[in-house]
């Protein structure tokens, strides 16, 4: 039985027994409402202290940490609305994809990468919802390598040390495995995101660990002291469900009242003061009406890589050249939207195994498992997504052995066990490649090891299509335009196969499915050609896009923003979101997302002293009226609202 069947059917929900019915939506009501949810303001004022831009990983942190300070008036704008009773399923991640809460993005035409998916294009999936991708994303905890942030600081960037940022992961962390949680040097508790491991594995998490040690590698906490090794997976659950940044930031803090927050809002463009450069006030869409809005102290951007540079650009900072030729007039000449990264992977390898033990709708999308997981919060669909492990390796061109170039996503499934209904249109495969690959086995107990290339030295862009805020950017990763890059994540493969040929493996049976992947035919099998092929075809972002918005010391040139993360040439206005990476860390975003939104409103309060907090008037904070959309007054600039 399908989670579609589940989702749809009249007839399974009518042969339930009453109290049964009455027990599931009850326990579904606590388990993804305890705090209760997020209300969406029902009056716009004229003017906030502050403007925060995108309620995701790091804008949602914003909000909370800025209304800390109870004389601060706050706006938090979000494009998407709440989220959903299926979102808080871990296991559902992969059908959150391509609906009304995903942007549903996708690259330019790729040609050297995305050649098995449709028009040579990836999806590039980000959440439009309260809790922006972290309400998307695969749950997965885990930090980076001590060396990124080093390195950030090393490059310029003062205060970006592992040692300055690890206090603010610690600060938002409430860690509920013991073990884990005993570490104090490196983990939390109490904080406002909840972290931990799931309730439920399959017997394959063992084997990957025990397959782990067998190459050489230790069982250990990547957000310890050491990150090279295997380990479970640790997430953003709790309770068994999703613990999205909406959850864990906002609802918490729903009712102060200096927090208003507006949903289904749509944001146009930031105005700035092209004499002053100051950054005066946000225009937004909202019901089909237009709201201008006055930030008193500052306006930050939080809308992540995709659509904080985008914005920025809408708004007048950009590469001069590009935002003339839409006829938007440039207040600062600044890279954004180059130094784009993001972790590519090849997510197409296929073991199979004797043992019943992968993730299948048809396996745990029942009615037990609903049930269980409705009630207890526990069973199958507590998965992150299907991953259970997680690991870093290193090549042959890794070099510091702490430091490594590769990580391992470990999955209980592969593209197959959907029967091709989800993952195929999530990939964006194409039906050619599908049934000449994928078909064959179809439904068959598979797992998978995406290697995922760590630091990649190719880097793209962000550009316009249009000067209008609803058309989609020209998003191009130019994966592989570096060779090195390649090379690096043949490598990793090589490992992955390594891996399924451990004793630990082959007790369940595992054999690698050894078909000739379309395309590939010219090469001979299993070298390293074949794979830079296989790689080249099956292309799969990881999600990870970052530093769209460089962070720099004012000597790099190729920055946008400064190590206090304001925008140069621009006064009251901050990007704070893993646009500002300088490089890409070495692991999953979402946790150095929330850091960045923790460190970013300390720097925005160390800025705003108490000498200088201003108490807030009731003429200071006026409602605003709404403008009726009129697309000649929005290309004029002519809708905004005065006090």
């Amino acid at each position: 039985m399908s989670l579609a069947y589940f989702m749809g059917s009249v007839n399974l929900w009518t042969a339930l027994p009453p109290l049964i019915i009455t027990s599931l939506f009850f326990s579904i009501f606590e388990r993804s409402n305890p705090e209760g949810r997020v209300s969406d303001t029902n009056e716009i004022k004229i003017e906030y202290d502050f403007i925060v831009i995108g309620a995701g990983s790091s804008g949602a942190v914003v909000a909370n940490r800025l209304t800390e300070v109870a004389d601060w008036k706050v706006l938090l704008l979000e494009a998407g609305g709440d989220e959903t009773i299926v979102s808080d399923i871990p296991a559902t991640a992969f059908y959150l994809q391509r609906t009304d809460i995903d942007w549903q993005y996708r690259t330019v035409a790729q040609s050297g990468s995305c050649l098995a998916f449709n028009d040579n294009k990836c999806n590039w999936p980000r959440g439009k919802i309260l809790g922006g991708s972290s309400v998307l994303n695969y749950m997965l905890y885990v930090r980076g390598n001590k060396k990124d942030y080093d390195d950030w600081e090393a490059l310029g960037n003062t205060g970006w040390s592992f040692d300055n940022v690890l206090p603010y992961f610690i600060k938002s962390e409430d860690n509920r495995n013991p073990y884990l949680a005993a570490n104090t040097q490196y983990h939390g508790t109490g904080g406002y995101l909840t972290v931990q491991e799931p309730p439920f594995s399959t017997p394959l998490v063992k084997a990957f660990i025990q397959g782990g040690q067998e190459l050489g590698y230790e069982h250990l906490d990547c957000n310890g002291a050491q990150q090279t090794g295997f380990m479970k997976a640790q997430g953003t659950i709790r309770r068994g469900s999703r613990c999205s940044t909406a959850k864990a930031f906002l609802r918490p803090v729903r009712d102060r009242p200096n927090l208003h927050i507006s949903m289904n809002s749509l944001v146009h463009k930031i105005i700035i003061d092209p004499i002053t450069k100051q950054a005066t006030a946000v225009r937004f869409e909202k019901d089909g009406q237009i709201y201008t809005v006055e930030a008193r102290k500052e306006i930050v951007l939080s809308a992540g890589a995709v659509n904080s540079p985008q914005l920025l650009m809408l708004s007048g900072v950009g590469p001069a050249d590009h935002l003339q030729s839409f006829d938007i007039p440039v207040m600062a000449d600044l890279p954004v939207g180059d130094n784009l990264q993001d972790h590519i992977s090849l997510g197409g390898m296929v073991f199979t195994f004797d043992k019943p033990y992968s993730v299948m709708d048809s396996r745990y999308f029942n009615i037990p498992s609903i049930l269980n997981w409705t009630i207890n919060g526990v069973g199958p669909l507590t998965t992150l997504g299907g991953v259970e492990g997680l690991a870093w390796v290193n090549t042959k061109f890794a070099t510091e052995s702490d430091w490594p170039d590769i990580q391992f996503m470990f999955v209980a499934g592969t593209p197959t066990s959907d029967f091709g209904s989800i993952v195929k249109a999530n990939n964006g495969v194409r039906d050619d490649v599908w049934d000449a690959y994928y078909k064959p086995v179809e439904g068959r107990d598979t797992w998978q090891v995406i290697p995922k290339l760590l630091r990649p030295e190719s880097t793209g862009t962000i550009r316009l299509a249009s000067a209008d805020p609803h058309t989609a950017p020209l998003i191009d990763p130019k994966y592989f335009e570096k060779e090195q890059d390649l090379k690096v994540l043949v490598e990793g493969t090589k490992i992955a196969l390594a891996l399924g040929k451990t004793e630990a493996f082959q007790q369940i049976g595992t054999k690698f499915y050894d078909a000739i992947f379309p395309g590939c035919e010219q090469f001979t099998p299993w070298t390293d050609e074949y794979w830079g092929c296989f790689i080249r075809h099956y292309s799969s972002t990881i999600y990870h896009a970052s530093g769209s918005c460089k962070m720099g010391p004012s000597s790099d040139k190729t920055a946008v923003v400064d190590p206090t993360l304001k925008v140069y040439g621009i006064k009251g206005l901050r990007v704070i979101d893993c646009s500002i990476m300088p490089k890409i860390v070495s692991g999953n975003t979402n946790a150095p997302a929330i850091m960045i939104g923790e460190k970013g409103s300390d720097l925005i309060k160390a800025d705003w002293p108490l000498s200088k907090r201003e108490n807030a008037t009731a003429s200071q904070f006026k409602q605003a009226l709404p403008i009726h959309v009129e697309e000649s007054n929005i290309e004029k600039g002519e809708n905004f609202v005065s006090s």
